[in-house]
């Protein structure tokens, strides 16, 4: 019998502090080790099972789509991919969708098309993109680039060029960024996931809004984790009362199928034209039947079943035993906890429950429909092993 966890370590690049447990199936929020320990899954794939393991609608949807039509070029239409685009625009209001396979490549194309409209509208000069101290944007050099955090950097030099962070929730250092330089973009997650799931404040997303229409830049606001429900509301921005120009999403889009998309708002819609820009696999039919479903089943009642949740989880770990503060928005949880947050989620874990880190936090990103009991048993296992 082969053992897994020698040959992924014999074979797979060493890119992973996996934890030494090997899992084979699940369902819903549940999920199962070879050995048959069952786990309470709390972080959905980092945020990508939006409903959960092996669910039944998904799964129909992408296999009905799988016998059909698997994979076709972008020379020729297909329905999945054009169903999904008008379901986006529609829930969205923006206007036009570019289909990649990640978060990193939606990223990529909202940097290029703040680049040419910049370009076209106010001059070749005009390409620096603002984004926030403490973000994450992706792995690629140029999203690596645009991640406000050092350590990303440091072993990847040269990064592209045209980048430059301010700190987060600091409105008069982001009107001298903006002052300072001949701006693109402004680009942002609402709420910080692997920098530490911080949430903006609202003022500062609005003071973001007010410059864009004084200095003429676009707003981009990347949702590749806090999209797709995961905040209460459909996507991130909704929560501010701001509307973007490109908004990004990935992760829950696809509800653990690899896709990506960029949603271009009425001033960008038209940037990019025949041969700007390209994806082999962007809008696979599969992918995208899988993620048309998953956007279908986003709806108010879902949003409001997220933000009860959300509540619930907040209220029970304030003021616990073990536990310093509580930060993020919707079912986008960071626990600050006295013990080391890598002690905690290991401790969660040998008592059946998968947990996840982001910088000093431990990160809860369960699936949007969690069963209400499991959520219930996963937080006290939280607080128990965070005393």
């Amino acid at each position: 019998m082969i053992d897994i966890i020698s040959t992924d370590k014999q074979y797979v690049a060493n890119t992973y502090n996996r934890f030494l447990i090997e899992l084979v199936n699940g369902k819903g929020s549940k999920v199962y080790d070879k050995n048959g320990k069952e786990y309470i899954d709390m972080g959905s794939g980092i945020g990508v099972t939006a409903f959960g393991i092996a669910d039944e609608q998904w799964a129909n949807a992408v296999s009905e789509q799988a016998t059909k039509l698997q994979h076709m070029s972008n020379l020729y239409y297909t329905e999945p991919g054009a169903m999904l685009a008008k379901a986006l625009c529609e829930k969205t209001g923006l206007k036009k969708v570019f289909f990649s396979n990640s978060g990193a490549e939606a990223n990529e194309c909202a940097i290029k098309v703040a680049r040419k409209w910049a370009a076209e509208n106010k001059g070749e000069d005009c390409y620096t993109i603002v984004t926030l101290c403490n973000s994450f944007h992706g792995r690629t050099l140029t999203t690596l680039a645009a991640t406000g955090q050092d350590h990303f950097h440091k072993l990847f030099q040269p990064l592209t060029t045209g980048f430059v962070h301010t700190p987060a929730n600091d409105i008069e250092a982001l009107k001298k960024t903006v002052d300072e330089n001949n701006v693109a973009a402004v680009m942002f997650e609402c709420v910080q996931g692997e920098g530490g799931v911080i949430a903006l404040e609202p003022e500062f997303v609005k003071a973001i809004a007010e410059l864009s229409k004084e200095k003429n830049f676009l707003i981009i606001v990347d949702e590749v984790q806090t999209g797709n429900g995961r905040t209460g509301k459909f996507y991130g921005y909704m929560n501010y009362g701001i509307t973007p120009d490109v908004v990004t999403t990935a992760k829950g889009l696809g509800g653990g199928l690899p896709i990506g998309a960029a949603i271009m708002g009425e001033r960008v819609e038209n940037v990019l034209g025949f041969g700007d820009h390209g994806s082999t696999y962007g809008g696979n039919p599969v992918c995208a039947a899988g993620a048309l479903n998953v956007i279908n089943r986003i709806d108010s009642t879902l949003l409001t079943e997220v933000s009860k949740k959300s509540e619930y989880v907040f209220e029970s770990l304030k003021n616990a035993d073990g536990i310093e503060s509580v930060s993020g928005m919707g079912l986008m949880i960071g626990i600050k906890t006295v013990k080391g947050a890598a002690e905690v989620v290991k401790a969660a874990m040998e008592k059946g429950v998968l947990c996840l880190t982001a910088k000093d936090k431990v990160r809860l990103l369960p699936a949007l429909n969690i069963p209400f009991d499991e959520l219930k048993k996963a937080i006290d296992v939280i607080k128990e092993v965070s005393k």
